[in-house]
């Protein structure tokens, strides 16, 4: 519990979490309102983070084999998942605000 801040950095800069913004009435204003706070992350790092938690080691130790499985999908989901962010990010220079926003509503 004494070191969650510095286990929050090691998340996101490894990409295991992103920081992101949404405030609709940028929207409104004819901006963008998803904003991507998150620097390109370390994917070099990812296996190591996973491997620094508790939950994670423990799947390691009980089942070695399905949990590299595991562990790969998850780095492949977060890379997706940021990639999918950057293209959120930078959405509305391509696309009008009005039909921004039908894409959040769904």
């Amino acid at each position: 519990m004494g070191k969650s801040e510095e286990e929050m950095d090691r998340a996101v800069a490894t990409g295991y979490w992103q920081l992101y913004r949404y405030n609709p009435i940028n929207g409104k204003e004819g901006k963008n309102p998803f904003t991507l706070d998150s620097k390109e992350p370390e994917w070099s790092g990812f296996q190591d983070f996973l491997a620094g938690e508790v939950r994670y080691s423990s799947l390691q130790k009980m089942f070695p084999e399905e949990a590299d499985e595991l562990f790969k999908a998850a780095e492949d989901n977060a890379k997706w998942r940021y990639n999918h962010y950057k293209r959120l990010a930078g959405m509305i220079t391509k696309i009008k605000s009005n039909i921004f926003i039908i894409l959040f509503d769904y």
